[in-house]
């Protein structure tokens, strides 16, 4: 089977955790600033596409090469194999960025790379008038850093936090790629309590039962790549299967989410219910002073308010607060919390075990992390 050079972006501070899981499918990586690079057959890109929790899209690179004129970008570009990969009636956008480039306008670059890939496929496939464009998506990408152009297909279609279930949100809904990031930064087991104290809209939660069980984060959507001629159909039929072979639906797990809104409690009942999920999770309302523990040995894993509107900063420290004198009182629980909130440790009453610089969004973020005394169960 042929190989194929792939790239999964990723969230800035994501990349070891996306090249762990590209590691456990069996493929060697290596890690850049938000991607991980990796060449594998092409039965990788189903297969990633379906199971990589964290990485924010799939990428298949065309070619690369250096490029200081617009003609070194039409004739480098033609000479690459674009029949190889898109159809005879393949649609094809090109989008594009320069960093550090001679060539920095970026639709230039963005119009000479569409032109000379017509030009290409027009001569492969007999073609005397323009591409049709009416099939399947191929979205290209071009990419210059420092004259360097990286020519790339996404074959994500939609990113890979999309999986499908999420039918409502609140007003800062957590990345489901990051949400899984926040879960796989942990010890936790399926077989410990999780209990998300700040749960909002289920992300958390949601993305603790589906590693729990190791269901496919991607098993109920559809990728762009699933019409491209290039990856037969059967390479998608086995990743699928694949998928339901390695899921275990009787993993017992003891998950709870709660939140002080009872319209967010609703909202997370309705998405756990879209993912298969609905008997799994615990959903309750209350305020975090009420959390309730009732075994040894979980971990607490949340997305709190980070209080950046005006006159909410004493609200989250009291919050803050609240949840660390809970906590006191089961030191064997481990707790992770992320939150753009600098006083975080001086309201909780302890400074973290570890801390991780990461990125909500374009929010920057410490992720707090306080690990357990674990208690040996009989």
């Amino acid at each position: 089977m042929r190989k194929v050079t792939l790239i999964a972006t990723t969230a800035m501070g994501l990349e070891s955790v996306v090249a762990q899981e590209v590691k456990s499918l069996g493929y060697e990586v290596t890690v850049d600033n938000g991607k991980v690079i990796f060449e594998a057959p092409v039965s990788a890109i189903p297969r990633c596409n379906l199971w990589l929790r964290t990485a924010d899209r799939i990428k298949v690179v065309v070619g690369q090469f250096k490029a200081f004129t617009f003609d070194e970008l039409f004739e480098a570009t033609k000479a690459l194999p674009w029949e190889e990969y898109i159809s005879e009636d393949g649609q094809f956008p090109v989008s594009g960025k320069s960093i550090k480039s001679k060539l920095f306008s970026v639709s230039d670059c963005q119009a000479i790379v569409k032109k000379s890939i017509a030009e290409r496929l027009k001569l492969k496939y007999g073609l005397a008038t323009k591409m049709p464009e009416t099939g399947a998506l191929y979205k290209t990408e071009v990419a210059l850093l420092k004259d360097v152009v990286t020519l790339t297909l996404d074959t994500s279609g939609a990113g890979l936090h999309k999986r499908g279930y999420r039918v409502g949100q609140g007003e800062a809904p957590l990345k489901e790629t990051l949400a899984a990031a926040l879960v796989m930064l942990t010890n936790w087991k399926p077989e410990y309590p999780f209990v998300d104290p700040f749960c909002g809209s289920g992300t958390l939660a949601i993305e603790a039962a589906l590693i729990g069980q190791n269901i496919a984060p991607g098993f109920n959507r559809e990728f762009a790549s699933e019409d491209w001629t290039f990856i037969k159909r059967k390479l998608w039929d086995d990743a699928f299967q694949e998928a339901e072979d390695n899921a275990n639906y009787d993993q017992k797990l003891d998950i709870t989410g709660s939140d002080i809104d009872h319209n967010m409690i609703e909202i997370a009942t309705d998405n756990a219910t879209e993912a298969g999920l609905g008997d799994l999770i615990s959903w309750k309302q209350m305020q975090v002073s009420d959390l309730f523990i009732r075994r040894d040995n979980g971990y607490v894993v949340s997305n709190p308010p980070y209080g950046q509107r005006i006159g909410d900063k004493d609200a989250v420290a009291k919050m803050y607060s609240e949840l660390g004198s809970v906590m006191n009182d089961h030191p064997s629980w481990s707790v992770y919390i992320i939150t753009a909130f600098d006083a975080f440790e001086k309201h909780y009453g302890q400074q973290a075990t570890k801390k991780r610089k990461l990125f909500n969004g374009f929010i920057e973020t410490n992720y707090y992390q306080y690990f357990g005394k674990k208690i040996r169960e009989e």
